[in-house]
């Protein structure tokens, strides 16, 4: 099963794939990892010649599931 959000359509979530982290289109790649790889310094450029199956909105996908994540925090 794989679960979408309408807010956030490029945001899946597969049980048995990366442990059900947030996956950016179904692929291999979390949300995550690439917060993780912007937080070490990479470029989204960089980014993109490292995982040519990513595209540039996708980093947008993670920036407003990563905003709406704090936001829910912050709310209780």
């Amino acid at each position: 099963m794989v679960l979408m959000f309408a807010t956030h359509p490029r945001i899946t979530i597969e049980p048995g794939k990366r442990g059900g982290k947030p996956c950016i289109r179904g692929l291999r790649i979390t949300v995550d990892d690439v917060l993780g790889y912007l937080a070490a310094g990479m470029t989204e450029d960089e980014i993109l010649e490292d995982f040519s199956e990513l595209e540039r909105d996708d980093f947008k996908a993670v920036y407003a599931f990563a905003a709406d994540l704090a936001r829910e925090k912050s709310a209780g």
